[in-house]
């Protein structure tokens, strides 16, 4: 069973962090939120989410996928936690899968993970802030070698949907998306 790992920051957005929690569920992932800190997280549009652990207590297991939710202040706080910094660096080394949508490919950036990389993110945010020999593109969805990213709320499902084909098959995704009633 895939494992993935969706640590919830204060101020992330909810639309992103549910739909992308709600598909890989429905696929059959084994999806862990961890708040930054104990307790309740509140979203940037005021809704309030409820992890299912910590961060710290998330960090003592493997994951196959760390999937960061976008929303400000929300990626910030995740760029500003060492533990994500350190996980996200040490899961890249391992080729495993690390996603970003929204403001959250700012947190790889950080780790200087997306260093000549194929990207995308929410419309304008990266512009001052390109890493180096980075592409930036206007796809819905970049992958880049095991990382993937994406430009916000309006394409968490195309997000979601893509990281479960990466995770399972396509025929998995294709269930998925059929039971979505999306055309």
């Amino acid at each position: 069973m895939a494992r993935v790992l969706i640590p919830l920051a204060q101020g992330c957005e909810e639309l992103e962090a549910v739909t992308i929690i709600d598909l890989l569920v429905r696929a059959g992932a084994e999806v862990t939120t961890a708040g930054l800190t104990p307790g309740p997280v509140k979203a940037s549009r005021g809704v309030t989410l409820l992890p299912d652990t910590d961060l710290d207590l998330a960090l003592q297991t493997d994951y196959d996928l760390v999937v960061l939710p976008g929303g400000m202040p929300g990626a910030q706080h995740l760029e500003d936690d060492p533990r994500i910094r350190q996980r996200l660096q040490t899961m890249h080394t391992d080729g495993k899968y690390l996603a970003a949508i929204c403001a959250a490919p700012k947190v790889l950036a950080a780790a200087g993970l997306l260093d000549g990389r194929r990207l995308t993110s929410y419309p304008g945010f990266l512009d001052q802030h390109t890493p180096p020999g980075a592409q930036y593109l206007s796809d819905a969805v970049v992958q880049d070698a095991n990382i993937i990213t994406s430009r916000g709320p309006g394409t968490a499902m195309d997000f979601a949907l893509h990281l479960i084909e990466l995770l399972f098959n396509k025929a998995k995704r294709d269930e998925v998306e059929a039971g979505l009633v999306r055309a």
